[in-house]
């Protein structure tokens, strides 16, 4: 029982800290970072929280760039690897959901059989890691990737690869976040420019451009043949 307890007293503080990282610049930044300054006082049960919030986010659907968010409150830039690693963690569930999911998916519907062939074949003129880490610069939600990776069938390690690499500037913006939150409740500017995420996607679409012009070749080929 007592190890049950401590699960569901994890749990619940991650979910208070998600929520009020989430919250903290749109409502009052004070108010919430004492209960987080407490939380991060002690690196361990900071890490344990961290961890318990990278397992429940997908069930939130909250953005991954949250954990980072965390990461960087609780340990400072020190924090960027852990942010990295929370959030590669947390784009397994939709993955390996989508991925148990699609044989049946594509034997029931004739749009999911059409999407997952697309899929396929975009993975197979990218290669894995780049289609997943070229997509997750992009500005879109993050379980979307993950479940369209699943779906398209990229294996476990490029999947984990191109997370890694795509993630890594939404968690550097995350990290710098949280290393600014208490500056920014007492008042001050971002340090993080929005429009970062401007050549980010950039760099993301050019990427994707070859693959996907390649794929729609393929796809007309057999139409004009």
């Amino acid at each position: 029982m007592t190890g049950r307890s401590g699960l569901v007293g994890y749990a619940l503080a991650a979910l208070g800290l998600g929520a009020s990282v989430a919250v903290a610049w749109a409502v009052s930044p004070a108010a919430v970072l004492g209960p987080l300054s407490w939380l991060a006082d002690d690196p361990l049960r900071f890490g344990a929280v961290i961890l318990a919030l990278t397992a429940i986010r997908p069930l939130l659907a909250w953005p991954t760039t949250l954990l980072a968010v965390a990461a960087g409150f609780g340990y400072g830039w020190a924090g960027l690897p852990v942010g990295v690693a929370a959030m590669v963690v947390t784009a397994l569930p939709p993955y390996w959901l989508a991925r148990a999911g699609r044989v049946r998916a594509r034997e029931d519907s004739r749009i999911a059989e059409r999407l997952c062939g697309a899929g396929e074949r975009f993975a197979d003129a990218a290669g894995g890691v780049r289609a997943v880490a070229a997509t997750r610069l992009l500005p879109v939600p993050s379980d979307a990737v993950s479940i369209a990776a699943g779906g398209s069938g990229v294996r476990l390690r490029p999947l984990l690869a191109g997370t890694a690499l795509g993630e890594l500037p939404w968690a550097v913006v995350g990290v710098a976040i949280g290393v600014s939150a208490d500056r920014i409740a007492a008042g001050g500017a971002l340090t993080v420019d929005p429009m970062v995420v401007v050549p980010m996607a950039g760099l993301g679409l050019l990427l994707l451009a070859g693959p996907l012009y390649r794929t729609l070749i393929k796809d007309r080929s057999p139409a004009a043949a």
